[in-house]
């Protein structure tokens, strides 16, 4: 039976769900905020919606000390819009498409919004890609590329400018995930052109770049460009370098082992995982630091180790690939990892299950991702195809009710 207001507390807005659990645990924000290890102001601010949660690690002490699970700060409410069908994504994509295609400038009826408004609306956007609430990404990002592109010529340049390659950057990873390369490769792009040359924008971009030159089955070139970024941010090439910059090295060399292994080549594959999980040793957390420059990048050594099993799964290595996942997923580390992080990877790890003849754990997978995100397997083309797949060899309860909720029907 569901407990008494919990239909009500679903409902709410994020930052006022939080304010009524603390009502009901008897904090007062002073009190709650010292047990949380932040200030009055952070959450007052979170609590009337000016502020994101875009943190995993503070999303779970918030949960710890409300005496909840994260997934009841973070579910969806029960009055938002439903997960995207495949037409309404199509639709979403084309205004997208439409916004990237727009060079209008503001008139003076339409103000530009302030570069503080336009932050904290990016770290909205990136908090929701983080826990995969693709559908409102979608709605949110067409008016950030125009309202970014238009705080260009009101603002400074170099504020501005970082604020369009964080949009350009994070339009180009959604545009990769939905099935789009060539359109996230003109966004990627674009991220890198607007950085000008600015080392860990640059960087930061690159990781983009590559995502969607691998869409693209372009590995080479993927590989190159990931690799062209990395003495741009490397600690050991540079004598400038930022505390967080071994997660944004080894993310880039991440990306470019992936590439390297779509394109068949083990042996450089293998060197830049190993390349890779020394920055992870060096970095002391798989969480970059709320420095208010986020790449998003999470790095750390459950990151590389979910890597290794991409990778093993790409060099036609499935029971390697499960190994290397059954590892990385029985840790710590892996419950820290944002949503969309774990979800795809559980629908990228059904393919190994499958290569090994066990489509019983690929449907066990793909389910998993479903409850972690559900607009990972519910706008995603890859999941879509996983779940088409295991219908006709694991048909299970679960997995005929999710392919009905996407649109799939079972044979």
């Amino acid at each position: 039976m569901t407990a008494p207001g919990r239909h009500r507390i679903a409902e709410l807005p994020i930052g006022r769900r939080i304010a009524q659990l603390r009502a009901r645990r008897g904090l007062t924000q002073q009190v709650f905020a010292d047990r949380i290890g932040k200030s009055h102001s952070w959450v007052d601010k979170v609590e009337r919606g000016i502020r994101s949660l875009d943190r995993i690690s503070v999303v779970h002490t918030v949960a710890a000390v409300l005496g909840v699970t994260p997934e009841t700060i973070l579910a969806p409410t029960t009055s938002s819009r439903p997960e995207p069908t495949t037409d309404t994504t199509t639709a979403a994509v084309e205004h997208l498409r439409a916004a990237l295609a727009r060079y209008d400038t503001p008139t003076p009826d339409q103000p530009a919004p302030s570069v503080e408004e336009l932050y904290r609306r990016i770290q909205y956007a990136h908090s929701a890609y983080q826990h995969a609430h693709y559908p409102q990404l979608l709605r949110t990002l067409p008016d950030l590329l125009t309202h970014t592109r238009h705080t260009t010529t009101a603002h400074a340049r170099s504020d501005a400018d970082h604020l369009r390659t964080r949009v350009y950057r994070l339009t180009a990873h959604l545009l990769t995930k939905l099935d789009e390369p060539h359109l996230a490769w003109l966004a990627a792009d674009r991220a890198i052109a607007t950085a000008a040359g600015h080392p860990r924008h640059t960087a930061a971009a690159a990781i983009a770049l590559a995502q969607a030159l691998r869409a693209l089955h372009r590995p080479t070139l993927a590989t190159r460009a990931a690799l062209t970024a990395v003495p741009l941010i490397d600690p050991a090439a540079t004598n400038d370098a930022a505390p967080d910059d071994h997660a944004l090295a080894g993310t880039l060399l991440i990306e470019a082992a992936l590439a390297a292994a779509t394109g068949n080549d083990p042996t450089t594959a293998h060197q830049l995982t190993d390349r890779a999980d020394k920055h992870a040793a060096t970095s002391h957390d798989q969480r970059r630091p709320d420095d208010g420059d986020t790449t998003m990048t999470v790095f750390g050594p459950t990151a590389v180790a979910l890597a290794r099993a991409q990778v093993a799964a790409a060099l036609g290595n499935p029971h390697q690939a499960i190994t290397h996942h059954q590892h990385a997923t029985a840790g710590h580390g892996w419950r820290e990892l944002p949503a969309e992080h774990r979800a795809a990877h559980l629908i990228d790890i059904t393919r190994a299950y499958l290569d090994t003849g066990n489509p019983t754990a690929a449907a066990r997978a793909i389910i998993a991702a479903d409850q972690i995100a559900p607009a990972e397997t519910r706008t995603r083309p890859t999941a879509h195809a996983v779940v088409a797949t295991l219908l006709r060899t694991a048909p299970t309860p679960d997995l005929t009710r999710l392919a009905t909720t996407i649109g799939l029907t079972p044979r």
